[in-house]
């Protein structure tokens, strides 16, 4: 089976840097909802060397100024799925950086713990 982030198409690549790109997710959960991808074809995090890290996360700090500036959300979320257990679907390495919004959801407190929703409140 083909990668879908190994080639992206010219028109979905919004920022990028040798080692990484950006594009807007294809099936956002928020409006604007991007990944941050690196182009060697790796499927954790943990296997990142120190200069895609480096790339990874300064395009991270650049999307999230593009999307400040498109979409004013009020908050994020940054999230990394590694492995089926962990929720990854795509088995090379990517970064959703979720805008969030006021009244998105009726009580967004947790964040990122809802991906276990019984243990989401504290």
């Amino acid at each position: 089976m083909e990668c879908p982030f190994c080639s992206p198409a010219g028109d979905e690549v919004v920022i990028s840097n040798d080692a990484a790109y950006v594009r807007y997710d294809r099936y956002p959960v928020s409006q604007g909802h991007m990944l941050v991808i690196p182009r060697r074809h790796i499927s954790s995090y943990l296997d990142c060397n120190e200069q895609e890290r480096i790339a990874l996360w300064n395009l991270v700090d650049e999307a999230r100024k593009l999307l400040d500036r498109e979409v004013a959300p009020d908050g994020y979320n940054i999230g990394i799925n590694i492995g089926e257990a962990g929720g990854q679907t795509v088995m090379h390495m990517h970064i959703h950086l979720i805008p969030r919004f006021h009244g998105d959801m009726e009580d967004p407190r947790g964040g990122v713990r809802g991906v276990i929703p019984d243990k989401m409140r504290y």
